[in-house]
């Protein structure tokens, strides 16, 4: 069984990402860097990552979450957070990436936010 899924669906002209599981090293971090470079190929550049279903994150993961931030900006795109748990917004605020990512409680106000 994957230690990560990802299901991707439309809200408007932004595409949603459901993740559930891990983002870890190995499998987790490589599909969420496949599944956003794929996205991009085919002309998706905004993209909104719902972690409400994250159950962990390790330093592989987190790695995984800037490259991909960093991947879709250099293309002019945006990628934004939404539904993190405490855990994940603590760690977030540890490295102090809460002030690089985007992050919404609320999915209608993170696709809101896209320009």
């Amino acid at each position: 069984m994957p230690q990560l899924t990802l299901t991707e669906r439309r809200n408007g002209d932004v595409t949603v990402l459901d993740a559930a599981g891990k983002i870890v090293i190995g499998d987790g971090s490589v599909q969420l860097r496949d599944r956003v470079r794929d996205l991009i190929s085919s002309g998706h550049y905004k993209i909104l990552l719902n972690l409400g279903a994250i159950s962990y994150v390790d330093s592989s993961g987190i790695g995984e979450l800037v490259s991909s931030y960093t991947t879709v900006n250099n293309v002019g795109g945006q990628l934004k957070l939404v539904n993190l748990n405490r855990k994940i917004q603590d760690l977030l605020m540890i490295t102090k990436l809460l002030t690089v990512f985007e992050t919404y409680d609320d999915e209608e106000e993170a696709v809101k936010s896209f320009r």
